[in-house]
């Protein structure tokens, strides 16, 4: 096995444990990644979405990171899982590439995502700055959603983005819908825009493509929807259509993008390119006060799908751990 294949299949282990109340859809995350996993051609898909960035992004390209869940009446501007693994990704892509980061989400969701990125230390910036090298930049979707398909177009021409990154963006099923994870209708009266135009513009523009999940409505899921339909209770009704180049089926969509930001660390040989728990906690807290709320409770509890944000806080820690001694010289220390 490489060294980047011992590295990915670790990282891919630890962002797909299960931590959940029983009463939620259990048992599935590993099935899911399994399956997207042999779909792919069977190596690890964390690395396999970095080597992804690094072969497609150059200094000064744009990436685009569509993120954003959560609606009315219980989040009404948005959730804790999506924002934070944006910012973290978004981070590295800026730090480690060199690229310009460029938020896409509906106006309602796009006060936790700056949030997030500032407490990440990514600056949003306006278009003519994030483009000369300060930050990030953002982009807001229009509220009409006959708008949305040509706001796409437009985003795309403007920027012309070389890869699309989406962290936690519920994506509409076979019959044009989009479902939450338990396979409630999300309609109009919860004011949610569906922003597939965007991947499908993506798509038609030739941009690598990563998809971050845990339920199988996420953009992403469209390429197992077999998968989805047999191993999440109602994936038959919830699984999106959308696909991506590399689907990527987590704990939470966070963790797979640290996931993913460990990969691109380890590619570069830039550990400090991986956050820190100290930091992860600064951005969860910075998500939460800006609304994002956790989705158990609909609260600002320091939490992220029902688990403690001090387990993100570890899951960051223990990647920074693999990341680092991967890198390091080889030794066996003294004891040996």
């Amino acid at each position: 096995m490489s060294a980047s294949d011992f590295v990915g299949e670790n990282i891919d282990r630890l962002i797909t444990i299960e931590i959940k109340n029983l009463a939620m859809p259990h048992d599935i995350v590993v099935r899911m990644y399994d399956a997207a996993r042999a779909e792919g051609g069977g190596r690890p898909l964390t690395m396999r979405a970095a080597e992804g960035l690094v072969a497609n992004v150059r200094k000064g390209d744009i990436v685009f990171v569509v993120t954003g869940a959560g609606y009315a009446p219980g989040m009404p501007t948005g959730e804790s899982d999506g924002p934070p693994g944006a910012a973290s990704i978004a981070r590295a892509i800026y730090k480690g590439l060199g690229a310009v980061p460029v938020f896409v989400c509906e106006k309602k969701h796009a006060g936790p995502i700056m949030a997030s990125s500032e407490a990440a230390t990514l600056m949003i910036r306006p278009e003519e700055a994030a483009r000369s090298g300060f930050g990030a930049a953002i982009e807001t979707a229009p509220d009409d959603q006959a708008a949305v398909a040509e706001w796409a177009r437009e985003i795309h021409g403007r920027w012309k983005p070389k890869a699309i990154i989406s962290v936690e963006r519920l994506g509409p099923a076979k019959d044009g819908v989009i479902y939450n994870a338990t396979a409630i209708p999300k309609g109009p009266e919860t004011g949610i825009i569906d922003l597939a135009e965007v991947f499908y513009e993506s798509e038609r523009r030739g941009c690598f493509s990563i998809g971050l999940g845990d339920h199988g409505n996420e953009m992403g899921f469209g390429r197992i929807p077999e998968a989805v339909a047999s191993i999440m209770p109602k994936g038959d009704i919830l699984c999106t259509v959308v696909k991506t180049d590399v689907l990527i089926p987590c704990l939470m969509s966070n963790w797979g993008a640290y996931g993913v930001e460990a990969a691109l660390a380890f590619l570069l040989k830039t550990p400090e390119l991986m956050h820190g728990p100290k930091m992860e906690g600064h951005i969860i807290r910075h998500c939460l006060d800006a609304g994002g709320l956790e989705a158990m409770w609909c609260t600002t509890d320091f939490i992220v799908d029902s688990a403690d944000g001090e387990s993100s806080m570890a899951v960051v820690q223990l990647l920074n751990n693999m990341v680092r001694l991967a890198l390091q010289a080889p030794t066996r220390g003294v004891a040996h």
